[in-house]
């Protein structure tokens, strides 16, 4: 297998309260990976330490070929390490996080540019294309206060693409969303998934996780109770806790 992430024996504390517990996954390329589980139970904590945006405590960690060791809270190798693995790493968030004073072709552009020192052409060229992906070359020139939720949204998922990405991390990317707008954001990503792109999906979104996932981890209180392929897991978890999660999820 043609690994990207390998957590091993990873933990992760606010204080005393322990976050995640033991925690040991991997992730091969061109894999999709869905992390389900119940507000709180740390599943958004596991796939922020992947890119270093939580610093876990013991255990280790690796990412696309660089080992993540951490001491007192801090990255060994540093902000230069850090900012090599960010570079492969791209992460769409529950908010937009979209500048409101830049045109949407501006905020795609400005992280090739700087950081993968793109010519400003070059940028705009891979940003109109990202762009026709998700359904919004038309609203290049608009500003993010102009779209709705959905739209701000695709316009997150085709910036975080402009760098190049071995791995896209979710981190449930549609619950700021009207209902409306979720399917328009879950039919991008399918379309990822379709074309091979390795990624880490946390999400309440039962039927989109059992449809585009290799595999389904279930998390509870920082622990991760099991392992399965979707419809093994959908159908006959082994796990008694998952068992009670998916009665109350599926019901609604």
């Amino acid at each position: 297998m043609n690994t990207i992430v390998e957590m091993k024996s990873l933990n992760k504390f606010y204080g005393s309260h322990h976050v995640l517990k033991d925690i040991d996954l991997t992730v091969a390329r061109g894999e999709v990976v869905v992390i389900i589980g119940a507000s709180g139970s740390g599943k958004s904590t596991l796939i922020r330490c992947v890119n270093g945006l939580e610093m876990y405590q013991k255990g280790s960690l690796m990412v696309d070929g660089f080992h993540m060791p951490v001491e007192a809270d801090r990255l060994l190798g540093g902000e230069r390490e850090l900012a090599a693995i960010r570079k492969g790493v791209g992460m769409v968030f529950q908010q937009f996080n979209l500048f409101p004073h830049k045109t949407v072709l501006e905020n795609i552009t400005i992280a090739p540019m700087r950081v993968r020192k793109k010519s400003k052409s070059e940028a705009e060229a891979t940003a109109l294309t990202l762009l026709d992906r998700v359904g919004l070359k038309a609203h290049a020139h608009k500003y993010p206060g102009q779209l709705s939720g959905g739209q701000q949204q695709r316009v997150a998922i085709a910036r975080s693409l402009a760098m190049g990405p071995h791995l896209m991390l979710f981190d449930e990317p549609t619950s700021a969303l009207d209902p409306e707008m979720i399917g328009e954001v879950l039919d991008v990503m399918r379309e990822l998934a379709a074309d091979g792109m390795t990624m880490m999906i946390v999400t309440h979104e039962m039927g989109f996780a059992r449809e585009v996932a290799d595999r389904i981890v279930y998390i509870d209180q920082g622990s991760i109770m099991e392992i399965g392929k979707p419809d093994e897991f959908f159908e006959n978890p082994k796990n008694e806790r998952a068992r009670s999660f998916l009665a109350r999820v599926l019901k609604h």
